[in-house]
């Protein structure tokens, strides 16, 4: 019996000691991958692989692990445009890099200047004399325009290359809302801020039709240029003037048809791609299956070829996504976070500042906060620049009239300059069920607003007053930045959007010009002989980020599903499911006054794709406020 119990002892401290192995080894791997940084030693001699598994956005959002733990489908990922184009533009003049491949199957969009910026760092790699090929099962506008940068464009057999341009419609709930005596409480300066009115028409009003038209035309005119430009064999009039006839003409194959129009050069499988790669960049000496090649991923590049940091710092802050209250973000823009990072930059003694904004709008009061925390910066006699991406409209310009200077593309949307609110309220919907209200009040105001009884007339006259006096505020911000008259301003607002070249027109933009224009400005004000550019960004979640690695790597190739015709259609389904539930939680969560665009579109790779679509609890939670 004694020899029994000194073997199960024995077995039990195996038992203890093979645990706490366990655990060790757990809490190692754990650290390592928290800790881990990609290595300039990765780079090896042969392709740059990009694999956009996602979109390409001015910052990725922040990921929330436990949606990434417990979700049954992998997020979908988002990619730093800045870190792209330093990327794309390295291997240019790196000698390992013989080639840069980008597999752009499971794609899902960039804004229109973040296309213009990767076409021409990938304009830069063909100029080195180095080749470009792209790979996908389908491509699509964005798609088609990266691509068409390429010196080799391939597409699957199976799948094709599609061009739908831009623009779309809008759903309009007014008459169901009246259907269901829900009153949509709407109070708003400007002809064209027409943010308001899917909430009160059946359709869109004719100014912001005549805007609409003006704005899509030029974005459109933009896409076909650049296009026509890089690939000037295409024929872009066949295929979006006739769609059918031209599918019709390769016998409804979508992959040869997109061949006989010269969106793509070459049909075939992964596998054929990969040959064809490994014939430029070389075999990998670790993989010999089919269609392996060596290559190198983007982040080991960027740690081979890090960005200046000698002399004095310009700061760059990102005011990127909706503009909210509070410290949310990255990929939305909280306005007290945005403020901290300013004020951060100010405290640091920085040179010069620029913000680099990307976002359609949203609170004003969120948007006067990140302004304020601009002008504590201007105070003290150093130069800020604006350099606007894809979108700079709404509270996007509102956070930009401190600048000295304002740098825009051609296919920047911006503008909107107009002010809104919407409150609805149920008292029509309670008494068609017998559910009606009394009371008592002391004063006009009294319980008032009040969502379920309805709004006293004074009520409206006075939130109608504040958010008039909260254009006046915008409109003369405007004027005094661009030293005009509040008359000349509101000529030009009204809440109507333009792109980037008639902005530039019109006096909103100062000059055509990426961020290291816009950098390059403020160094120059500063009187810099040396400098770099100091990003203020929020740190990354940790653990977020251990999620992003333990779903794979670069190359794993796990984020959206790779599409064909079919496909697409049925995601654009899904974005637009998430759309309507999008605009009942803007009608039911409670804000104040909004300076938003309706008008910006979004890519595919925006909130919808990245699953922020609300449940009907949800809603219900937020419009309670528990």
């Amino acid at each position: 019996m004694a020899f029994a119990r000194k073997v199960w002892h024995l077995l039990v401290a195996i038992k203890d000691g093979l645990v706490l192995l366990l655990m060790l080894l757990f809490f190692a791997a754990l650290y390592g991958a928290l800790t881990s940084r990609p290595s300039a030693g990765l780079v090896r001699e042969g392709a740059l692989l990009i694999k956009l598994d996602g979109s390409v956005v001015e910052e990725p959002a922040a990921q929330d692990p436990l949606a990434a733990l417990t979700s049954s489908v992998a997020p979908t990922r988002e990619y730093r445009a800045r870190d792209m184009v330093r990327a794309i533009s390295a291997a240019a003049s790196d000698d390992r890099i013989k080639a840069v491949v980008l597999d752009l199957s499971r794609f899902t969009g960039a804004g229109s200047v973040t296309l213009g910026e990767l076409g021409e760092a990938l304009d830069l790699v063909r100029a080195a004399k180095k080749p470009v090929l792209t790979w996908a099962l389908a491509y699509t506008d964005d798609g088609v325009q990266l691509a068409a940068h390429a010196t080799e464009v391939w597409v699957d057999p199976l799948g094709g290359a599609f061009v739908t341009g831009p623009g779309g419609e809008n759903l309009y709930y007014g008459p169901l809302l009246e259907r269901l005596k829900i009153k949509a409480h709407v109070y708003k300066v400007g002809t064209y801020k027409d943010f308001v009115e899917p909430y009160l028409l059946d359709g869109q009003s004719e100014p912001a039709r005549q805007a609409r038209i003006a704005l899509y035309a030029s974005l459109w005119d933009n896409w076909k240029a650049d296009v026509a430009k890089a690939r000037p064999k295409a024929q872009l009039a066949q295929v979006t003037g006739d769609p059918v006839g031209w599918l019709k003409a390769s016998g409804g194959d979508a992959a040869k048809a997109a061949l006989a129009a010269g969106l793509v050069d070459k049909l075939g499988d992964s596998v054929a791609f990969g040959e064809r790669v490994k014939a430029v960049a070389g075999a990998d000496p670790g993989d010999d299956s089919p269609g392996a090649y060596a290559h190198t991923p983007p982040a080991a590049l960027l740690a081979a070829h890090p960005e200046n940091s000698s002399g004095d710092a310009v700061a760059v802050v990102t005011v990127a996504g909706d503009i909210i209250d509070g410290k949310a973000g990255p990929g939305i823009a909280g306005g007290e976070r945005i403020a901290r990072l300013i004020d951060q930059a100010n405290a640091d003694d920085a040179k010069a500042l620029v913000l680099r904004v990307d976002s359609p709008g949203g609170s004003v009061i969120a948007s006067e906060q990140i302004r304020l925390a601009v002008e504590r910066f201007k105070a003290k006699g150093r130069p800020v620049a604006v350099s606007m991406a894809n979108l700079a409209a709404s509270g996007g310009y509102w956070v930009s009239t401190p600048a000295q200077r304002i740098f825009a593309q051609p296919s920047t949307i911006t503008g909107s300059i107009g002010i809104f609110s919407v409150i609805p309220s149920f008292e029509g919907a309670l008494a068609q069920y017998g559910v009606h209200s009394d009371g008592v009040r002391t004063t006009p105001l009294s319980g008032q607003p009040d969502p379920f009884s309805g709004f006293t007339p004074e009520v409206d006259a006075m939130l109608q007053a504040n958010v008039e006096a909260g254009y006046n505020r915008f409109i003369g911000l405007v004027a005094g930045a661009r030293k005009k008259s509040p008359q000349q301003i509101d000529a030009i607002a009204q809440g109507r959007v333009w792109d980037g070249g008639t902005a530039r027109q019109n006096g909103l933009v100062d000059q055509f010009g990426g961020l290291d224009d816009a950098i390059g400005w403020a160094a120059q004000q500063a009187k810099l002989d040396s400098w770099h550019p100091a990003f203020y960004r929020t740190d990354a979640n940790p653990y977020a980020s251990l999620m992003e690695r333990l779903g794979g790597g670069e190359d794993d190739g796990e984020g959206a599903p790779a599409a064909d015709l079919a496909a697409i259609i049925a995601q654009r389904q899904q974005s637009g499911l998430a759309r309507i539930m999008g605009d009942l939680q803007r009608l039911l969560t409670v804000r104040g006054a909004q300076a938003y665009c309706l008008d910006c579109p979004v890519q595919d790779g925006g909130a919808a794709a990245r699953g922020d679509k609300a449940g009907l609890v949800q809603l219900a939670r937020e419009w309670l406020g528990v």
